[in-house]
């Protein structure tokens, strides 16, 4: 299937008001690149395209025209069950995402699995110029390597990364405050010695306390810790 004929499938998925509500949320992405289509609707293209259709073609039309075809490469892309097709396709993608929302829903389900394999390529998109592929590569590690697999080394991974774009500081915010709800005594000490800026460090502890996975005792613990003077 050829992107004229995705797109032709996309447009009949349009919802113009659900495009009017998008557009502020996505400062980033060109008004008019924005269809207005829901992400159920998305993912149920994607999961149909999988089974019957060959993408092949589609996923290496790059750049794509609209944020849905971004959105919906990100899903085709997260169902691909082969590990060495996956990272070698979105290796390709990651350079053209130029949204939040693109880059948090590439997620590929075979990397699971793949953890060892992964963790070289996350590695190098950490150092990448790219903002999106750097937020990408944290929140990997994130997804993946703060349970069972989880060493302080990644914490110094993301420590190191000392970027002033505003969706990959959020992304190191949002990596500790995971951590502190997983893996609260080995992440503490990154906020006891400061080692990230100030508005990351900041920004970690409003998440956590809004989490539900931090105990009261927690919450109140890393409430005393704040950055005073730090919007």
């Amino acid at each position: 299937m050829d992107t004229k004929q995705i797109e032709a499938q996309l447009f009949a998925l349009a919802d113009s008001a659900y495009a009017a509500f998008q557009r502020p949320l996505m400062p980033t992405v060109k008004a008019e690149t924005i269809i207005g289509v829901r992400t159920p609707d998305l993912r149920n293209l994607a999961k149909n395209l999988l089974k019957t259709t060959d993408v092949s073609g589609f996923l290496q039309t790059l750049p794509h025209r609209y944020f849905e075809e971004n959105q919906l490469h990100s899903f085709l892309l997260s169902g691909e069950k082969s590990f060495e097709i996956c990272v070698r396709n979105v290796e390709q993608f990651l350079p053209y995402i130029d949204n939040w929302a693109t880059c948090d829903q590439l997620s590929p389900r075979c990397f699971a699995k793949h953890t060892e394999q992964l963790l070289p390529y996350i590695e190098k998109w950490l150092n990448a110029k790219h903002e999106y592929t750097v937020r990408f590569a944290i929140g990997m590690l994130m997804r993946y390597f703060l349970d069972d697999t989880f060493l302080p080394h990644y914490h110094k991974l993301v420590v190191g990364i000392n970027r002033d774009e505003y969706y990959i500081k959020m992304m190191q915010a949002w990596y500790f405050a995971t951590a502190l709800a997983k893996q609260y005594e080995a992440t503490l000490p990154i906020l006891q010695q400061h080692r990230l800026a100030p508005w990351t460090h900041n920004k970690t502890i409003q998440k956590a306390v809004e989490s539900f996975r931090i105990t009261d005792e927690q919450k109140a613990q890393l409430r005393t810790m704040k950055v005073v003077g730090t919007k």
